[in-house]
């Protein structure tokens, strides 16, 4: 190496930096150089916290590279990164903090620098109106706090940093919502699967008065993932299989085209298995929670007090609902609350019947589900209404009477059997299988002519009484759809 080119190390950091990794001791002269180049730089920059700094970028960002070669001499330097930070966190370039926070993470990957010194230090720094930093130190924590856990789950280490997310949850606005954002995928990617970031969720988040964690909360609840939508919305960009095949037949062949091909056949492929696959939902999440009875009663409460928009009173209905359902929890009020929406006109009434079946169950009274199937038979089933809406409210009402076949009684079913005659066959089709449910459940509501031929199995079939668990009643699927696509909003 030449004299000349050696001479320009001390202003070439790249190039020092790589030397250094090689060979540390052969250039410690000039790292010391450098180190004491920052110590002046630093002096200088407290004069002047806000302004650029493209010195003290670049010097920090080597000497987190080079921190392990010399762990004696960059021992306090990490403490140092986090005091400027903690400091001027608000006031500092933007630029210069995030060099700051990626010289940080560059030492924590180095493991020079503990998790939960990094945890508390970056969010208090997700106050600052700085969106991409935000994103980055989201980013970060996800990946960090994964990779902890990769091979066992250090149980010691995530208590510490539950404790301290847990705190941030119920304090400041923006960082309340990333550490919401960063518990749900922790808990997405089984690392915090635990009761204890459940029932956080459950008992923070859902009774935020922020709007955003409120609604983050109850979709975690609810299995709901926002990149659902965007892959739904990204469809209609997709490539036609079909098309692509056809102009393979017909055009002359050409390498792009068979490329074409191959991605047209993968994303048909991904979309039948997609398709074909059978709904999943998500329903550990509620499993988990300590006090469902108490969580139910609350969010009815906040429900029958908020002025927030419909569709967050739908999340929440729908939450409370599979609470009903899921434990078998009485919330009386509950039922008389959601007659009001059970309109054929109105927005996302097939929701709302949905939510009526999801709060149904065997150990309800029977009196309490009564005026729920009288309201669906009164303003969907009747002659006056078009074939669709008077199929939804059988559906519905079979749906219902799945879980509490006692909530129907012999007068109201006489009135549904007659549907079977209907002209439509979609009403048919419902009526027919409100019968036939009856007739494996409960007979005796039935006409005679209505049971069919007598089996041995019917003879088994005991009556029921309220209070007996019914065993052998298959759970029918809640969040299959009730009828085929209809219009959002149903005329009578």
């Amino acid at each position: 190496m030449g004299r000349k080119h050696n001479n320009q190390l001390p202003e070439n950091l790249p190039q020092l930096q790589n030397l250094i990794k090689r060979d540390p001791q052969s250039y410690y002269e000039e790292f010391m150089q450098q180190y004491q180049h920052l110590q002046n730089t630093i002096k200088v920059f407290y004069f002047s916290p806000q302004a650029p700094n493209k010195t003290l970028e670049d010097l920090m960002m080597f000497m987190a590279q080079i921190a392990h070669c010399y762990p004696k001499e960059l021992k306090t330097f990490p403490e140092q990164v986090g005091s400027i930070l903690q400091k001027y966190s608000t006031i500092l370039d933007s630029n210069t903090r995030m060099t700051l926070c990626k010289a940080l993470v560059l030492l924590r990957n180095k493991n020079l620098i503990s998790p939960t010194d990094i945890l508390e230090l970056f969010f208090n720094l997700l106050k600052c109106q700085d969106r991409p930093l935000r994103k980055f130190l989201e980013n970060h924590l996800i990946t960090d706090i994964k990779n902890l856990n990769a091979k066992h789950k250090n149980d010691k280490l995530n208590t510490t940093l539950q404790n301290y997310m847990y705190m941030v949850l119920g304090g400041d606005t923006k960082a309340a919502k990333i550490a919401l954002d960063i518990m749900v995928e922790l808990y997405k990617k089984n690392i915090w699967n635990d009761a204890r970031t459940v029932n956080v969720i459950g008992k923070v988040g859902c009774f935020s008065k922020n709007t955003k964690i409120l609604v983050g909360s109850l979709k975690f609840f609810l299995g709901k993932d926002p990149e659902e939508e965007s892959e739904n919305s990204d469809s209609e960009n997709e490539i036609d299989p079909k098309e692509v095949m056809m102009a393979n037949k017909v055009n002359k062949k050409t390498r792009k085209r068979e490329k074409q091909l191959t991605k047209a056949k993968k994303l048909a492929a991904k979309a039948y298995k997609k398709k074909s696959a059978a709904p999943s939902f998500n329903f550990s999440a509620l499993h988990l929670i300590h006090d469902p009875q108490g969580m139910a009663e609350k969010l009815f409460q906040q429900l029958e007090m908020t002025n927030k928009r419909f569709e967050v009173k739908l999340m929440t209905l729908d939450v409370i609902s599979r609470l009903i359902g899921l434990h078998n929890l009485f919330l009386f009020n509950f039922y008389p609350y959601i007659l009001r929406f059970l309109q054929p006109h109105q927005r996302e009434v097939t929701r709302m019947l949905q939510f009526c079946a999801q709060a149904s169950h065997e150990q309800l009274p029977p009196d309490v589900l009564e005026p729920v199937l009288r309201k669906m038979a009164d303003n969907f089933v009747t002659e006056r209404n078009t074939s669709d809406v008077i199929a939804i409210g059988l559906n519905a009402m079979k749906e219902v009477c799945a879980r509490c076949p006692l909530a129907m009684t012999e007068d109201l079913m006489r009135t549904l059997v007659d549907f079977k005659t209907h002209r439509e066959r979609s009403v048919i089709m419902a009526a027919r299988s409100l019968i036939q449910l009856f007739r494996n459940i409960r007979p005796e509501i039935l006409h005679k002519k209505e049971r069919g031929k007598p089996t041995e199995a019917m003879d088994e079939i005991e009556s029921l009484n309220y209070g007996k668990v019914i065993s052998s009643i298959l759970r029918m699927n809640i969040s299959r759809r009730l009828v085929p696509r209809v219009a959002l909003e149903l005329s009578p």
